[in-house]
């Protein structure tokens, strides 16, 4: 059983910065695609940005500049640095890993950006 524990959410003036975390517990697992998706209110849940074994990425439009993510494949652990956070940027956001193909999610850690 893979469990995954984020960190890192909370709240923040726009224009600032956050650094999300998640790492998954379990030994020798063979993670494959780890990401971050969000959800607002009212709205589907959204990818923000994934990266693969090979260390490629892919960022939503609403981020592209704004946001890196970045894995540490010893340490099971995905980030997520948010700079210059938009209130549009509020939402919960979950972390999801495929180990190697079974998705695994996070709990969601909330990030609010006030104006």
């Amino acid at each position: 059983q893979v469990q995954l524990v984020e960190s890192g959410g909370g709240l923040v003036q726009a224009g600032g910065s956050l650094r999300l975390s998640c790492a998954a517990s379990g030994r020798r697992i063979s993670i494959n695609t780890m990401g971050w998706y969000r959800q607002a209110p009212g709205k589907q849940r959204e990818l923000v940005a994934q990266i693969n074994s090979g260390g490629g990425t892919n960022y939503a439009d609403s981020v592209k500049g704004r946001f890196t993510i970045s894995r540490d494949t010893i340490r099971n652990t995905v980030y997520l640095q948010m700079n210059s956070l938009k209130p549009e940027d509020t939402a919960v956001y979950y972390c999801n890993f495929l180990v190697p193909t079974t998705p695994y999610w996070g709990q969601g850690t909330q990030v609010t950006v006030s104006s």
